[in-house]
């Protein structure tokens, strides 16, 4: 167990029997209780408390609590990707098999990729197709809304699915292809509606159902299940 100096706050608890894993600690007034999330996103755990909770009452909580916290992280999985093996695309779980050509294609509800660098050549795939969806998506919201984003670039982004600069410029997580296409569509919407509100504010949500409609499902879907996309490893 990892602890910073009684004269700061300790940031952050790692777990006894798994030191790797840290509980970020988020001390906030609006809290009335201690309470534990592993976070849908990226699996961080995060451990919200009252400022008025001591540092040792914090370490006690998740030393309770560290099974729970190994099953939870425990549950959000690994798989390598490699041919055999499946994968998430448009929401839908599909195999990957062999191919004898040089790049990977999606035909015949499969992926179809070499037996070398398979991962390299599938993760190849859903970026180009994250990018031909994702460019359709918000240009079609960004007419809707009057405005033109500068740039579309995509990332392997573990702590947002997208994002838009003060400049116009947007991200996405290229791994938005393997979600349902409405979640893909309603992040590109989300994004798009931040090129006129750089803010989460009432006229902000008021302008992504504008020019997407009803985003409740699709946002909770990746609250729920946004830690499934990350599961995959594209290391070959």
């Amino acid at each position: 167990m990892r602890f910073w100096s009684k004269a700061e706050p300790i940031d952050r608890i790692s777990l006894p029997n798994a030191p790797e894993i840290f509980v970020v600690i988020r001390r906030t007034r609006q809290a009335k209780r201690l309470s534990l999330r592993v976070s849908g996103l990226d699996g961080r755990t995060t451990l919200t408390a009252p400022p008025h909770i001591d540092d040792q009452e914090l370490i006690t909580f998740v030393r309770d609590k560290e099974q729970w916290i190994l099953k939870h992280q425990g549950s959000l999985g690994h798989t390598q990707v490699r041919i055999g093996a499946e994968i998430l695309f448009h929401g839908v779980t599909v195999p990957i098999r062999q191919s004898l050509k040089r790049t990977a294609n999606f035909e015949q509800d499969a992926i179809f990729a070499p037996a070398q660098r398979t991962a390299l050549h599938v993760r190849a795939l859903l970026k180009e197709r994250a990018r031909r969806q994702l460019v359709i998506e918000c240009d079609q919201f960004a007419a809707r809304l009057g405005r033109r984003p500068q740039r579309i670039t995509l990332r392997d982004t573990r702590s947002r699915w997208g994002s838009c600069s003060s400049k116009g410029d947007l991200m996405f997580s290229w791994r938005l292809i393997m979600a349902p296409p409405r979640v893909l569509s309603y992040v590109a919407a989300h994004e798009v509606a931040h090129l006129k509100h750089m803010d989460h504010s009432k006229d902000f949500w008021a302008c992504v159902h504008t020019i997407y409609g009803p985003y409740q499902n699709e946002r909770d879907w990746l609250r729920k299940n946004g830690a499934a996309l990350h599961q995959f490893d594209f290391e070959d």
